[in-house]
């Protein structure tokens, strides 16, 4: 029986997760659960799942999924802070962490959960994009297996010849591998035309036309950030240079990520939009486990088209290509600011497509340096944060 810890556990990656364990609970025991303050669905999958611990960083939260989970006899204890997500993280009896907390709030027990040597399920790519470097570095030292869960990123591994969780020092060059290819939608303004894109409202961004997300992955793909997040990750992940990598706009997501060798093979991985396959592989690796997924059928779904991305119509996916390039704290600061425009649009203070504005500002404005330890990335982040905030505060006053 393996041990496993969710972390963010409401979101969709962590919803998933929990229907996949669901489906081989001879194999896996829930340790813990953690929300930063949405108590209401964690007390529905303590009361559905029964781990050991829930943890809620909201301290107020915390008491109220207390209160509830006493009133129906529950048998799950409570736990509240930040220091408390580190101990369920990174503790003496979890052996699986699923790092599932959406952007840089993720960053803190996601490192607690590598440096106590875990086998970490990687769905956090901003931890990545912030502190590649150090994560991986850290990864190898403390002997912790890394095995990514974003869809993208999964297929890649999956069409590398490796059996065995990533770490630090991955040779492509000695695996024959030519070009990482990854694939994206294009979400749902693929076919928009850039002045359209003004007037996005927040409804229609996160309305993406094959995968189920959170608002703010889904905002990002509309932008395409996302991809350029992932872009970053996929550098640190597989030890790639930027020259490396490719993005390729594949409108049915069927394949999720394509591998090219010096021989002229292309190796890709298809399968039906579902996150609970890229999950249920980490999970059982080096076997296939059961993932509820439906067969993908080729024959319906006919046709698979690609195109080039438009750079210009996009800037999001640019802008973070740029930042791979810069290297130091710029794929952190783009990061931030980037989570503070997204945020603003979503409380409709910004456009649409002032979130590249303020990105670009940011990263004018703010110096980079080498992140040599956390505390250099987090204060990369907290100034970009702060200088993103006198942009749309700026720009929010014309809206």
């Amino acid at each position: 029986m393996q041990r496993v810890t969710i972390l963010g556990s409401t979101g969709s990656i962590g919803v998933s997760t929990l229907d996949v364990l669901s489906r081989h609970r001879d194999r896996f025991e829930l340790y813990a659960l953690s929300a930063s303050s949405r108590w209401e669905p964690l007390a529905e999958q303590c009361l559905e799942h029964q781990p050991r611990y829930a943890v809620m960083v909201d301290q107020v939260s915390a008491q109220k999924l207390r209160e509830r989970l006493a009133e129906a006899g529950s048998k799950v204890e409570v736990l509240s802070g930040s220091e408390a997500l580190l101990e369920v993280a990174g503790g003496t009896e979890v052996d699986v962490v699923m790092a599932a907390i959406v952007g840089a709030a993720g960053l803190l027990p996601t490192f607690a959960a590598v440096e106590a040597g875990k086998r970490v399920l990687l769905a956090n790519k901003e931890v990545l994009v912030m502190a590649g470097g150090l994560f991986m570095q850290t990864a190898r030292r403390a002997g912790a297996g890394i095995l990514p869960i974003d869809s993208e990123h999964n297929a890649i591994f999956q069409c590398l010849p490796l059996a065995a969780p990533l770490a630090a020092g991955l040779d492509l060059t000695a695996l024959g591998v030519r070009k990482i290819i990854l694939t994206a939608s294009g979400g749902p303004f693929r076919n928009h035309s850039s002045e359209s894109l003004a007037d996005v409202t927040p409804a229609e961004a996160c309305a993406h036309p094959n995968w189920s997300m959170g608002p703010k992955i889904s905002v990002d793909s509309a932008s395409m950030m996302n991809k350029g997040l992932e872009f970053i990750e996929a550098c640190w992940l597989f030890n790639a240079r930027p020259d490396e990598l490719e993005v390729l706009i594949h409108p049915q997501s069927v394949i999720h990520s394509l591998v090219e060798y010096v021989d002229g093979s292309v190796l890709a991985q298809l399968g039906n939009p579902d996150m609970r396959t890229p999950i249920a592989h980490a999970l059982g690796l080096p076997e296939r486990l059961q993932s509820g997924v439906e067969r993908l059928d080729l024959v319906a779904s006919a046709r698979l088209d690609f195109e080039a991305p438009d750079l210009s119509r996009f800037p999001c996916l640019a802008l973070a290509m740029q930042a791979a390039q810069q290297g130091q704290t710029a794929p952190a600061a783009l990061n931030a600011a980037n989570e503070e425009a997204v945020a603003a649009f979503l409380a409709q203070q910004l456009s649409f497509t002032d979130i590249p504005r303020v990105i670009s500002k940011v990263l004018e404005r703010v110096d980079f340096t080498e992140p040599r330890d956390l505390a250099v990335v987090q204060h990369a982040d907290a100034e970009a944060r702060r200088e993103a905030q006198r942009l749309i505060a700026r720009l929010g006053c014309r809206t």
